[in-house]
């Protein structure tokens, strides 16, 4: 059965910075191919107390995907409508396609305690900075830009033109990596996930 994106009311940014906040907001941030979706996985199989926001998209689903657990697969035109009634609390383009962040679900879980964590794009990780600055931001870095190229290109699912756009896109969201609180290296999967779980839970 298709899962349906929450309906949302709309706030404005000022009520995210003046809203309570007794839980965490945790921003996960990198590169594609990075790794994020792995790290990610792992940390809610150790961690599933933590609250994972599940975006929306306009992009079509990729094998296995789920509607409603992977994202909420939406049209271009639901996407546009949501963003002139203020429901996300983060929203951005990338490789053509729409991808934000549902405002209320989060804000609820923050209130009730929770950590709650974003796997988001670096345009959208900026918009989450100024209008919730109290945020955990952490960057994924690749090892190298070499290891990068290389696990883009294993996926098999893009074109080399698809390639080229992510990897020059790649250069310019690694040089950002010092606007974030934290910087990790995903060269190792248990090492990078020992190191997200030390700050998140500090």
């Amino acid at each position: 059965m298709k899962r349906m994106m929450p309906v949302l009311s709309s706030q404005s940014d000022t009520a995210v910075q003046e809203c309570p906040s007794p839980g965490k907001l945790v921003v996960l941030t990198g590169p594609s191919g990075v790794g994020k979706g792995t790290l990610l996985r792992s940390l809610l199989e150790r961690h599933p107390e933590i609250y994972y926001s599940v975006s929306a998209t306009t992009r079509s689903p990729r094998p296995g995907e789920i509607d409603g657990k992977d994202y909420y697969f939406i049209n271009r035109s639901q996407f546009e409508q949501l963003i002139a009634a203020g429901k996300f609390l983060e929203w951005a383009e990338f490789a053509g396609n729409y991808y934000g962040t549902p405002r209320e679900p989060v804000m609820d879980q923050i209130r009730a305690g929770k950590v709650v964590v974003l796997e988001i794009e670096l345009q959208g990780a900026r918009q989450i900075r100024r209008s919730f600055p109290s945020a955990l931001s952490i960057f994924i870095l690749p090892p190298s830009f070499q290891e990068l190229e290389k696990r883009i290109r294993s996926r098999g699912q893009d074109s080399q033109e698809a390639i080229a756009h992510r990897l020059q896109r790649a250069r310019e969201e690694i040089k950002a990596a010092n606007e974030f609180d934290i910087q990790i290296v995903n060269d190792d999967l248990e090492t990078a996930l020992n190191s997200i779980e030390a700050v998140v839970f500090s």
